[in-house]
């Protein structure tokens, strides 16, 4: 079976203070999703729980983001996530503290049940 992707949501979080680049991950994974409600899989014989969701996470240092916690933003569905260079670090006009800024984008796909 083959995944058909239905929905691309892009959300933008932030860490004003401590350089938590999980944090702003989180955030822009739920700035991605608090817009939608996503009813049409119910026309295609599907359930919330059928949906594969992609996520893709963009910071500056991708190895400090937790994915698994990322991924319980998400409240349905198979969730995977990636985090990847990007995003942008804003340093502080004084001392070590930094704003951090992350992107994401939440793809939702279904199997489209053919056979091939």
């Amino acid at each position: 079976m083959a995944r058909v992707r239905c929905i691309t949501e892009m959300g933008m979080g932030v860490d004003v203070h401590g350089r938590d680049a999980t944090k702003a991950a989180r955030r822009a994974v739920s700035d991605a999703i608090r817009h939608s409600s996503l009813g049409f899989f119910r026309m295609l014989g599907k359930t919330a729980q059928d949906m594969f969701v992609e996520v893709i996470v963009a910071v500056p240092e991708p190895s400090g983001v937790d994915v698994a916690e990322v991924a319980r933003e998400l409240p349905y569905g198979t969730v995977t996530v990636k985090a990847v260079k990007g995003g942008l670090e804003v340093p502080a006009e004084t001392g070590g503290d930094s704003i951090i800024i992350a992107n994401a984008a939440v793809i939702v796909s279904f199997d489209d049940g053919a056979t091939r």
